[in-house]
């Protein structure tokens, strides 16, 4: 019995040693420490899910009479709790007074997505503007086939070669080329938006290479990341497959710049948007995020079949001229 007792303590402690290891990477921020990022940016990952298990594992513990482990439990369980929770809490939002913008971005899945779903999308939304990644030439065939161009006939488009690594802004009014970003992997082309009463937007489309598990995989994510430029005097989307969730420390150095994640603006960042296709996803790595100032009215998520993303849906009102809704 003595044998089997301190099996079961060693088995309670591991379990409570591994939680508190994670929420103190976590706050941390493990994932930027050279040694250990190969590993500890996939992980981190995970966060949402882990906290989500911590209260049961601090119960499980507790009811098994493990006091130190369940203490231990309970105060990673708290500490996890803290970073993710508010992402489900609606926040309160600027008085912006300009017009009102509807955008989607979707990961196509080297070209693979239905292009009429997407297109149906476009309809039932009454989109203003569609970001898509991993663009390729037959996909951009395809689309413009199933009607998109009638939808949104204005678009600024960039592909690399002939394969997956194109991506392409398309909109309901005029777009003119936007200051372009530093040269990455994919295609992340940028483009000004004029509205019928005068307004402009800056739009940039976002797809950073995933952190590979590789030696310099995490370094050339983190510093695809890093070429996103704050937001200046004009309101700013940019949108896309950021391959990062909100527990990556490069992911919030680019909130950091000046910019709300309108998931987390709207208390849905907790809903998941990338996974096997046809499968309950698995991370939140696609997102909409707005230049403060901007008021963000909704936020959805929506599978379309042939992709292994959720498309991001965001309706967005701009400042008024005046309002300011760029750098702060």
């Amino acid at each position: 019995m003595t044998g089997v007792g301190s099996k079961v303590a060693g088995i309670s402690w591991v379990v409570a040693g591994g939680l508190a290891a994670w929420a103190a990477a976590r706050v941390a921020g493990a994932d930027r420490v050279r040694r250990t990022e190969t590993v500890m940016v996939p992980l981190m990952s995970f966060t949402p899910q882990v906290a989500a298990a911590a209260p049961l594992a601090a119960l499980g513990l507790r009811l098994a009479g493990r006091r130190g482990p369940a203490a231990t439990a309970v105060l990673a369980s708290a500490a996890l709790g803290l970073m993710v929770r508010p992402r489900g809490v609606p926040r309160r939002q600027p008085e912006a007074g300009g017009p009102t913008l509807r955008v989607l971005t979707i990961n196509l899945l080297v070209g693979r997505a239905d292009p009429e779903a997407v297109v149906a999308r476009v309809r039932q939304e009454g989109l203003d503007v569609l970001f898509v990644q991993e663009l390729t030439i037959g996909a951009e065939t395809r689309l413009k086939q199933a009607g998109l161009e009638d939808l949104l006939p204005h678009a600024q488009i960039e592909h690399k070669g002939s394969g997956p690594r194109g991506s392409g802004i398309y909109a309901r009014f005029p777009l003119t080329e936007g200051p372009p970003l530093p040269s990455t992997f994919a295609a992340q082309p940028t483009a000004l938006l004029e509205l019928p009463d005068g307004d402009q937007v800056e739009l940039v489309c976002v797809h950073p290479r995933a952190p590979a598990l590789q030696r310099g995989g995490s370094a050339r994510w983190r510093e695809e990341l890093a070429v996103l430029p704050a937001p200046g005097k004009l309101p700013r989307v940019v949108a896309g497959d950021f391959n990062a969730t909100p527990d990556h420390g490069a992911f919030r150095d680019v909130l950091r710049l000046g910019y709300a994640d309108a998931a987390i603006q709207t208390g849905d960042a907790l809903i998941r948007t990338w996974g096997r296709p046809g499968k309950h996803p698995w991370l939140t790595l696609d997102h909409v995020l707005v230049s403060r100032g901007c008021a963000v009215l909704a936020c959805s998520v929506h599978m379309i079949p042939g992709s292994d993303h959720r498309a991001v849906y965001a309706q967005i009102r701009i400042p008024a001229a005046g309002e300011g809704g760029g750098a702060g």
